[in-house]
């Protein structure tokens, strides 16, 4: 079985041809002026990276989620920021696995064409967190369409996409039995009236933002699956996340470590390169067997999904473990650089404060860790 680095070679031969055109002066510039990397973003997309879970019937590559992850880890392991885009990937797997066939013929060529972003996904409220089922947002079905208020919190790339994956309660918290049922997902046009966005900054430039929702309307054309089952396709969708994440992840942790070796090699100290102290040794390749093990664990996760098995477990626990190795490889990365770590120009800094994000976004660590404990270990409920 191969899983190594060598898996899908001209698949990463060919993503990383095009993120070699975005060099880390470009990602840089755009992290120096908080802006959003139009250019990489659109060449992402016409070279259609973007659509690769998109069937070859709506116009997409039809390629698995494994084969998704890897485009993703690419990404970072060119020295990329695919925080920008990977909504699409498990946005669009929401839209794929309960759209109705006339959503997708509607939406799915556009987005295959990147013609449409599906980058935004509004679930998050400030009064709920992770609290995902004490949602207050509200969408009330008048006709033909449904009306939404409330407010969501942390929903990004909402300002660069055209679409957005919106959770609302279309029961009251008060009115059910189960706090997960009531629930439901829509696809929401971004430019419609009844949206006010407010943009958080944040330690790094990750477009994200705080929205006010005043009597949104929605066609009721546009719910996603049935009625009040839209945690259960929610929860499903992501799965997807955190696997694509992991693969994120992985692609910083290679990214430090070859980084963080390749300085050592060169920087010479009292006469002799510092990669031979086994003091500067040593981390590097800790943090490489790190990176290595979560990498399987990823594999693992995603092939669960392909084969539309069960992989809830398989997929935090890869979120979890590649997210803490990359951090890891940052931390080593770093300090191996010492002083320089800290200056721009080594690009360092910019890929230690993103990476820095996955352990606690889109999931915090506790929260998976309290998952397994409950739903794989049997220990009692904990919150």
């Amino acid at each position: 079985m191969n899983l190594g680095r060598d898996n899908h070679p001209e698949l990463r031969d060919a993503v990383r041809a095009l993120c070699g055109r975005f060099d880390s002066a470009y990602w840089q510039d755009i992290d120096d002026k908080r802006a959003y990397p139009e250019a990489f973003v659109d060449a992402l997309s016409t070279a259609g990276w973007l659509s690769a879970l998109i069937p070859e019937e709506y116009g997409g590559s039809g390629l698995t989620l494994t084969e998704a992850s890897v485009i993703m880890e690419e990404v970072t392991r060119s020295g990329g920021n695919a925080g920008c885009c990977h909504g699409q990937m498990y946005n669009m797997n929401t839209l794929l696995r309960h759209g109705s066939d006339a959503q997708k013929k509607k939406y799915l060529p556009q987005l295959a064409r990147g013609e449409l972003r599906l980058q935004a996904m509004g679930v998050t409220e400030p009064g709920a967190g992770t609290d995902t089922t004490n949602i207050k947002t509200l969408a009330v079905r008048k006709g033909d369409r449904y009306v939404v208020n409330g407010q969501k919190v942390w929903t990004s790339r909402l300002q660069h996409s055209e679409l957005m994956i919106l959770l609302a309660r279309t029961t009251p918290l008060a009115e059910v039995t189960k706090k997960s049922d009531g629930m439901s997902i829509f696809l929401v046009e971004t430019k419609s009236h009844g949206l006010e966005v407010k943009p958080i900054r944040n330690m790094v430039n990750h477009e994200t933002n705080q929205v006010f929702i005043d009597n949104l309307e929605i066609p009721a054309a546009n719910l996603i699956g049935q009625e009040g089952r839209g945690f259960r396709y929610l929860l499903d969708g992501l799965n997807a996340e955190r696997i694509l994440i992991a693969a994120e992840c992985i692609g910083d942790g290679y990214w430090f470590t070859e980084k963080a070796s390749r300085y050592a090699r060169e920087r010479v100290v009292f006469d002799r390169p510092i990669g031979q102290n086994q003091g500067i040794q040593f981390p590097i390749a800790e943090s490489y067997m790190e990176i290595e093990a979560a990498n399987l664990m990823r594999y693992k996760a995603a092939a669960l999904f392909d084969k539309k098995l069960d992989c809830g477990a398989e997929a935090n626990m890869a979120k979890h473990l590649a997210a803490k190795a990359s951090w890891e490889a940052a931390n080593v990365c770093l300090q191996t650089h010492g002083g320089f770590g800290f200056a721009a120009e080594y690009d360092v800094e910019r890929k230690f404060r993103e990476t820095r994000l996955y352990l606690v976004a889109p999931i915090s660590t506790n929260l998976i860790l309290a998952y397994l404990a409950e739903h794989v270990l049997g220990l009692p409920r904990s919150f």
